[in-house]
Formats: structure tokens, sequence, C-alpha cells
């Protein structure tokens, strides 16, 4: 089992290989980020399945940096990586940048105040056939080749796609890192980072960025 610090936001889904910032500024996750940097913890951070207990009302800013705010049901498929402060403000608040580096299922929460920890298992894809590899491989192409059409004249996007770190992933690398370029609706976002074969992750990339490239054409 794996021990995580566990950060439900709605529509926050994360995919494995793609570093995300935050502002941090309710006191358990201020508390939590401390935890997790002190102890050398991954944090979770997670999509949300509903509120447990809402507290929407309106707060001023002092309010806000000293109380917490609603608590979420969390969905059980997340990613996970170590945290890295990036700043501090005199008032508290937090700048961070989570460095996600794999999937977890939640199986057993191990605390609840005042930050969720949880243990979790690996989520990991289903093993490849020398078959799949193939596919795959193609795959990889067809998206890169779709890419560099839509970010035609984009000259950072190609760059981006030219440099040395993206040429160098492998098909299931590219098949996480890829979808979180993107911005979607967290639930096709949720139903991606669920599927455990990465072709299945690049054949909803694919779909979608057809669709895109069709409607240019209309």
């Amino acid at each position: 089992m794996i021990e995580v610090a566990l950060f439900p936001i709605p529509k926050s889904v994360n995919f494995p290989g793609v570093p995300t910032p935050l502002h941090v500024f309710e006191p358990r996750y201020r508390e939590m980020v401390r935890y997790c940097i002190d102890n050398d913890v991954m944090m979770g951070v997670c999509h949300t399945q509903g509120v447990v207990r809402d507290m929407t009302r309106m707060q001023g800013r002092e309010g806000a940096l000293n109380s917490n705010q609603s608590t979420y049901k969390p969905c059980d498929i997340f990613s996970a990586g170590k945290v890295e402060l990036h700043q501090e403000l005199d008032d508290g608040r937090m700048g961070i940048m989570v460095h996600f580096e794999t999937r977890l299922a939640l199986k057993q929460v191990r605390q609840i105040l005042p930050f969720n920890i949880w243990a979790c298992e690996l989520y990991e894809d289903e093993p490849l056939k020398d078959d799949d590899l193939v596919n795959l491989r193609q795959s990889h192409e067809k998206v890169m080749q779709r890419l560099l059409v839509l970010g035609h004249g984009n000259d950072e996007f190609q760059k981006m796609l030219a440099s040395e770190q993206w040429q160098n992933l492998s098909a299931v690398e590219f098949s996480f890192m890829v979808n979180g370029l993107f911005g979607m609706p967290a639930k096709i976002k949720q139903e991606i980072l669920e599927m455990r074969q990465p072709q299945q992750r690049l054949d909803a990339l694919l779909k979608m960025l057809n669709a895109i490239q069709q409607s240019f054409k209309a």
C-alpha cells in the first residue's frame, strides 16, 4: 500500500508526467503541503463525486484564509506526486507545483482530520502484447502529425513538440502527457485517466483531434 495525502478539487483531473501548479489557501491544505514536504509523502489531487459538507457561503478574504471550505467525496482514481513549494506569502497562502508521477486507486482511509490520508494501490495499465506495441507506435505518430497540423503557426507549441523531452517519450508516457495539453470536460478527462490501455487514451484523443480538424474545414 502507498500512503498519500489527498486533495479533492472539483474538475481537477491530472495526468502522470504533467506538473500542475496550485494556489493553496485553506488552513487544512496548507498543513497538508507542509506534511507532504516534511515527510516526503506524495500528494494526490483528484476530481470529486459530490459535496459532503457545503461551505459555499460568502466569505471575505480573511474568513477564507482562516477557515476550511467545502468537503468533497473524492473520485477513486487519481494521479499523485511530490510537492514543490514555490511561494509562501505573509498571509499563509502557498503557490505549489505537484509533479504527478503515477496513478493510484483509493483503498482505505487512514486519517480524516485535519486532512485526508489514504492507503492506495497502484492503478496500472494492462500488459502490452507485441501487436499492441505496433499499433501503439502508429497511433503515437498519427496523434503527433495531427498536433503538428493543428499547431501550425504556433511557434512555441511546435518547438515544444520538437523538443528532446517530447521526442523521447515512450508511447505510454505520450498517451498521458498529450492528454494533459488539452482543456476538456472533467468527466471526459476522468474517463481517459481511468483507461487501462494507452491505445484507448490515444484513440480518445485522436477522435477529438479529428473532430477539431474537420471543424476547421467546415
